[in-house]
């Protein structure tokens, strides 16, 4: 297990549709444990393979007090509603921006054994599951944000990244 470099934008793998996952294999399992060990060293809520230059379908999410979530060749299945939230990201550091997610998603994956599994995500599950999937496409948060709702954050301003 290994704290990885995050890759900051401009990195062209940050813009790439990552590769499905053909076999969970111990160097899938390697990437995940990484990527875990990578997310809780830079304080964040979830991360995508890409963003550590891996160009894999393969995400983490972590909310506070709850179990690592390991998504591998996760889809959105369904989105329901929509709402204005503010939004920042381990690879665009010192900015955060306005932008509309969906009020609940549902997503199919598999689990880092291979097994089958389908999330119902609302409130910040939610939000990080289109963000890291959003990652999976090569689309970044700032994709989405209209122009005049993203700012600079003021130094010593603290960013909860996804």
């Amino acid at each position: 297990m290994a704290v990885r470099s995050i890759c900051i934008l401009p990195e062209p793998v940050l813009r790439r549709k990552a590769k499905k996952v053909a076999n969970i294999d111990s160097s899938v399992q390697r990437l995940v444990d990484d990527m875990i060990d990578t997310m809780r060293a830079v304080s964040g809520v979830g991360l995508a393979a890409p963003q550590i230059s891996v160009s894999l379908r393969v995400a983490v999410i972590e909310l506070p007090g709850e179990e690592v979530i390991t998504l591998i060749n996760p889809e959105i299945v369904k989105k329901k509603g929509e709402r204005l939230i503010t939004e920042a990201c381990l690879s665009v550091p010192g900015y955060q921006g306005e932008l509309k997610r969906s009020v609940s998603v549902k997503v199919k994956a598999q689990d880092r054994h291979g097994r089958n599994v389908r999330l119902k995500g609302e409130g910040l599950l939610g939000q990080a599951l289109e963000h890291e999937i959003d990652h999976l496409d090569g689309i970044l948060y700032v994709d989405r944000v209209e122009s005049d709702k993203l700012w600079k954050l003021l130094p010593g301003e603290g960013q909860e990244g996804l």
